[in-house]
């Protein structure tokens, strides 16, 4: 595979560029000459010309490309934009202002979004209600279908989503592992990192200390998945964060299980009001119970999109540490009338 090319002598440009390059997990040609760049012109996926360099490549006529970046770590020099036009660059790009920028078109040049992923949230409008086994069992019927799925654990107090299912003693990362973690991230890299079972990738937490998940982190992931997958599903806790909140602005749709008695409507309509301050498409899962479905969602005003019914050997499945039976169980078609709403229609 062809790497990114950086065409300059300058050492401190050279060096600003190494580092930024760490930091997307990318490795560069270097050509410390313009007449060096010939052999890696025409293949790399991404050209930095130094501003140093522009004049003397610009004087060897390389053949025109897109996706080159002239690069400086000065500010203003007029004479950097004429250098951009004779070199065929799209942009100047100016460090360290920029340095952000240059990560990502590194990182995107290497790794070039191959899925556009729908972020799901899965939110419960009180204790018990079935949210995290909704969550887990959306993720496992996408992936059965064949689409790649990223489940994503939210909530430290839950005691782990990769319990629900079955998979706790699976070799990979948690949360704890990557919590540190922030620009952009190769999905190719957490997938490698986290357990995977098939078209499932699951990022859930250990049974240890519990911590609040960092935005950064939950952003760093959250982008790496959404450009390496058709699908991620987030189970969220009743208490939002910064984290959270980085889930929400980023769902298509947010799911709200919620009991269809009275305390559970009010119970959720708590919780509907925060979530509605950081996204706009809620749609309400029912548990049966006293009220009809359509009390409910006329009560909350949410709209209804699926009823959650009772699954007869669920809990002792679980118990048992098997996966929540899918196929054709009331919870299997749920979650199948859910995707076909909400992720392969749109």
């Amino acid at each position: 595979m062809h790497r990114p090319l950086a065409i300059t002598d300058d050492q401190e440009l050279l060096d600003d560029l190494l580092r930024i390059a760490a930091a997307a997990g990318v490795e560069l040609d270097v050509a410390h000459a313009a007449a060096h760049a010939r052999p890696y012109w025409s293949g790399a996926p991404l050209v930095l010309v130094g501003g140093d360099l522009a004049d003397a490549l610009a004087a060897t006529g390389p053949p025109r490309r897109p996706d080159v970046l002239l690069v400086t770590r000065g500010s203003d020099d007029p004479s950097m934009w004429r250098r951009c036009v004779a070199v065929g660059a799209r942009a100047v790009v100016e460090l360290p202002q920029a340095e952000r920028l240059l990560v990502d078109e590194l990182g995107e040049a290497v790794e070039p979004v191959s899925r556009a992923g729908t972020v799901m949230c899965v939110s419960s409008g009180g204790g018990g209600a079935g949210a995290t086994v909704l969550a887990a069992s959306l993720a496992l019927t996408a992936s059965r279908r064949g689409l790649r799925t990223l489940l994503v654990d939210a909530d430290p107090l839950g005691g782990g989503i990769d319990v629900v299912l079955g998979e706790e003693e699976a070799t990979g990362a948690r949360w704890p592992d990557i919590a540190g973690r922030e620009g952009r991230v190769s999905f190719a890299a957490l997938q490698d990192a986290l357990p995977t079972f098939g078209e499932l990738t699951v990022l859930s937490w250990h049974r240890g200390e519990p911590a609040a998940v960092p935005a950064r982190a939950m952003r760093a992931v959250l982008d790496a998945a959404r450009r390496g997958c058709d699908l991620v599903v987030t189970d969220l806790p009743r208490h939002l964060g910064g984290a959270e909140t980085e889930a929400l602005s980023r769902a298509a749709a947010t799911l709200v299980v919620v009991r269809s008695d009275v305390r559970g409507v009010l119970a959720a309509g708590q919780v509907l009001a925060q979530l509605r301050r950081h996204t706009a498409d809620l749609r309400l899962v029912v548990r049966p119970g006293a009220l009809a479905p359509e009390v409910v969602a006329a009560s909350l005003g949410v709209p209804e999109i699926g009823v959650l019914p009772d699954q007869r050997g669920l809990a002792h499945a679980l118990d048992r540490g098997a996966p929540p039976p899918l196929g054709r169980t009331p919870l299997g078609r749920l979650c199948s009338d859910l995707l076909d709403t909400l992720v392969e229609a749109s």
